[in-house]
């Protein structure tokens, strides 16, 4: 199986010792979010695990440990925007801070295990489309050396995102708009070597020089682990979604980033409650196990295809 850690949350950024001490151990407890009494075991043991995937606003915390990965086929799904604190309020300067820390990230690892993300693009008042398009080509400039591939998406209005960014006074953003924006972002990202893919978007773009980019990717994942593996397409993702099959151990309602167009958080305090419960010794990334709890193992095997085929 493939580890997502995490869509839900900035495992990388905020947890990583945590997660370190669960590869150590050897296992990890997931809540699922749908039924919370409800616990998995999930393995961790490199002989089941065939990839990992991370997603990080800014890996630093986990540059000291990456040896940690080396048993595992694994990539990093990096988001990288240009938007400024009133969107994204915790994150680092970008020059001073993040943008450092994609280059050193793939200096240590290599360009094809790290993947830019462009994402969401909104519009407003302050970032038009020619924001996008001046900012974008400044990125690509800074991070083409140290990546294959950017992945674009444009926003979805979940309730609680709508809410978080009512004060930025969006603009429309219509399916034209969109295509013309992607066709010029494709255009500046080939201009420095980089291919641009969108993330679950149901709208087509391929005349535009803009393909479907699949995060959790399973060819990517082959050729990191070295050998063919067996996987299927998510059926729990959002139909236009290309990822294939992956257990995600984060939690809904945990980063502490808060960039407003985040669809992870629900409630404030919800969050501070289930960060004050994190314990970085914990099997859980919140909380404990509870006597009303029902914990499972999950089933959970190999899907390496290391018998040669003549068919």
């Amino acid at each position: 199986m493939i580890i997502s850690a995490s869509r839900r949350t900035d495992i990388p950024r905020f947890f990583s010792a945590w997660f370190f001490r669960r590869l150590q151990e050897g296992f990890v407890l997931v809540r699922n979010p749908m039924n919370p009494r409800r616990i998995s075991r999930v393995s961790l043991d490199p002989a089941v695990v065939d990839g990992l995937v991370l997603w990080t606003k800014d890996p630093t915390p986990m540059l000291g440990g990456l040896a940690a990965l080396d048993p595992y086929a694994y990539y990093f799904q990096f988001t990288l925007t240009a938007y400024g604190p009133d969107v994204e309020p915790r994150l680092y300067p970008k020059a001073e801070g993040v943008i450092p820390a994609f280059r050193r990230l793939a200096d240590r690892i290599g360009p094809d295990r790290v993947i830019w993300r462009y994402d969401p693009i909104f519009l407003s008042a302050r970032y038009s489309a020619d924001f996008h398009r001046r900012s974008f080509e400044s990125l690509a400039r800074q991070l083409a050396p140290h990546t294959r591939q950017c992945i674009i998406s444009f926003l979805d209005e979940y309730r609680n995102t709508r809410r978080n960014m009512a004060g930025l006074s969006l603009q429309p953003f219509g399916p034209e708009q969109q295509r013309a924006l992607a066709a010029d972002l494709a255009a500046i990202a080939r201009g420095f070597g980089l291919a641009v893919n969108t993330c679950a978007e149901a709208l087509d773009l391929s005349d535009c020089g803009v393909g479907h980019a699949h995060c959790i990717d399973g060819a990517l994942l082959s050729r990191l682990a070295g050998c063919p593996l067996d996987l299927r397409r998510d059926p729990g993702q959002r139909p236009a979604c290309g990822c294939v099959q992956s257990i995600d151990i984060g939690a809904y309602d945990t980063c502490p980033g808060g960039c407003l167009y985040c669809y992870a958080n629900h409630s404030p305090r919800l969050l501070q409650t289930r960060l004050a419960r994190h314990d970085p010794a914990g099997a859980l990334l919140t909380g404990t196990v509870g006597p009303e709890d029902r914990v499972t193992e999950r089933r959970m095997t190999s899907c390496r295809q290391t018998q040669l085929s003549f068919l």
